[in-house]
């Protein structure tokens, strides 16, 4: 079984680690850990281009670190896992097409991220995209 884990560094995403790694050893999954950060240079800005660099620089950044947590939470625990680090207009349409392209038997997602509840009556939670579109189960993580 292979197994997709977006996350954005919010508690509901690395609580789907937690999820993931269970599931790994359990079933002897493969786990694929995935992060979007946000494609902007289409967006008409009124910044120049160093800065757009210096900002496009920084969520590549974040998104590194993000990874890098999550995958050393998931070695902690004595399995491997593949990152992904991708850059998109909308996180959900990038996690389903991994999962197509990739064959994963299995979403793991937090049912929320950093983007709060503002987000999501603007344009519609990555979660509930991702659960309406996948072509695979998925698995919403809930925190308290």
């Amino acid at each position: 079984m292979r197994i997709l884990v977006p996350v954005d560094g919010s508690k509901y995403s690395m609580e789907g680690i937690r999820v993931a790694s269970d599931f790994a050893k359990t079933k002897k999954a493969d786990i694929t850990v995935i992060t979007v950060t946000p494609y902007i240079s289409g967006l008409d800005l009124e910044i120049s281009a160093r800065e757009l660099a210096s900002l496009n620089e920084g969520m590549k950044r974040r998104g590194e670190e993000v990874l890098e947590k999550a995958k050393g939470m998931l070695t902690a625990e004595g399995i491997s896992a593949a990152t992904v680090l991708s850059s998109a207009v909308s996180a959900a349409d990038e996690i389903i097409g991994l999962a197509e392209k990739e064959k994963v038997g299995l979403i793991i997602i937090g049912n929320r991220g950093l983007g709060g509840a503002a987000t999501r009556f603007f344009m519609g939670s990555v979660a509930l995209k991702v659960v309406s579109h996948a072509p695979c189960s998925v698995y919403v993580v809930k925190t308290a």
